[in-house]
């Protein structure tokens, strides 16, 4: 696996040298001062590649993280189709750079939600956190969806009631700020009230109509995809489940097969993300890799526990090799996937990995990097996955 590391551009508290310092010999990133719907130029593109590559740090750009997808196109708004033409014209700048991987993501409305950006955990280090309570609390009596408590098993509603009782205005505004914090990076930022227009968009859309508006941006993209020998991948839900009645398409591994079937393509794949897909008791990993490996063009490699086996359930990020993923099972899996595509002549037997979030350790805390993007969390994430991969490689080499 090509070990890389997300860095958010200039401003980032992680700098470039921090991150070969940690190990990594590629960058995931993105312009992320474009809004969706933005056309991505080429002195944009060139700029950042700039910034990576002329340091004298012998890093590369391999990963888009991400070329997001406006709400028109996940919608069927009436600007879909300028959207889909400027999303394959940034694409078209991106392969002129030599970027060849796209990660994005077709979560409607919000990326990744929790319910704490900071808990603490028994080891002193803090922790991304997705309680379902403190969210049940936060959807039926901040929020006020309507009919929002039939979601929710009849504890969780209990419970978020006894929460709710207790909420002081600063407490709901913490809570408010840490559920619509959304994707680190982007330059977005939300109101309660601004939350609400936008899932009054979603009135009407199933996950019937959802997955049919994904396969139409992908019918679109995909063949320019393939004439630029782009790799394009999707991620997750995260967490893998509904939320505020949305419907959410990317959870579990039908979800995935339905994806690389409804275009078949080298160009239409999977990021395969560990953390999100490992919040689902019923998701099996490394099956999936098994199964679907072929598709895998990027990997998110994180840990989460999960505080209970239904779904949905409370989680929090553990460490890389702890918490209710078999890590190691993975990484085995993946590189028997390496080996195979080797084998097979493809040029990318290669996959990207990133060691995606961590816990806030030692002096973290004081650099106020974005949430659950530590520098020393993900570099301890990184080194102990290298020690994974390395054994296992020289194990194999030694048979």
């Amino acid at each position: 696996m090509r070990q890389t590391w997300r860095w958010f551009g200039p401003d980032d508290k992680v700098t470039l040298s921090d991150i070969r310092q940690a190990g990594a010999e590629g960058i995931v990133t993105a312009l992320h001062q474009f809004p969706p719907g933005q056309l991505w130029d080429e002195a944009s593109i060139h700029q950042r590649l700039s910034e990576i590559t002329s340091n004298g740090l012998s890093l590369t750009w391999d990963v888009v993280e991400s070329l997001p997808i406006s709400e028109e196109i996940r919608t069927a708004g009436p600007n879909r189709d300028a959207h889909i033409a400027i999303w394959i014209e940034s694409m078209a700048n991106l392969a002129k750079a030599g970027v060849k991987v796209i990660c994005y993501n077709f979560m409607p409305v919000l990326d990744w939600t929790r319910t704490n950006l900071a808990a603490p955990m028994p080891s002193g280090a803090k922790a991304l956190l997705f309680e379902l309570s403190d969210f049940a609390a936060f959807d039926i009596h901040a929020l006020k969806r309507e009919n929002a408590a039939k979601d929710y098993p009849v504890d969780i509603v209990k419970k978020a009631s006894e929460i709710a009782q207790r909420f002081t205005e600063k407490d709901i505004q913490t809570l408010t700020a840490n559920i619509l914090a959304g994707l680190p990076g982007a330059m977005e930022s939300w109101t309660l009230d601004s939350l609400r227009q936008r899932l009054a968009v979603y009135r009407d859309i199933d996950g019937t109509q959802l997955r049919q508006n994904l396969k139409t941006f992908l019918e679109a993209v995909i063949p320019h995809a393939e004439a630029l020998d782009m790799r394009l991948c999707c991620h997750p839900d995260d967490p893998p489940w509904p939320l505020f009645g949305l419907p959410r398409i990317m959870s579990t591994e039908n979800d995935y097969q339905w994806l690389v079937d409804a275009v078949p393509s080298k160009a239409n794949g999977i990021t395969f993300c560990t953390g999100s897909l490992g919040a689902r008791s019923d998701n099996d990993l490394v099956g999936m890799v098994d199964r679907l490996g072929k598709h895998i063009h990027f990997l998110h490699l994180r840990n989460v526990r999960r505080h209970f086996e239904t779904i949905p359930c409370s989680f929090h990020e553990d460490e890389h090799l702890s918490g209710s993923t078999d890590m190691v099972a993975v990484i085995k899996a993946v590189l028997k996937e390496q080996n195979r595509r080797k084998q097979e002549g493809r040029p990318d037997w290669q996959i990207p990995m990133r060691p995606d979030h961590g816990q806030e350790i030692l002096d973290d805390k004081n650099r106020k990097a974005a949430p659950g993007y530590p520098a020393i969390g993900r570099l301890k994430g990184l080194a102990e996955l290298r020690g994974v991969m390395m054994a296992l490689e020289h194990g194999a080499s030694s048979t």
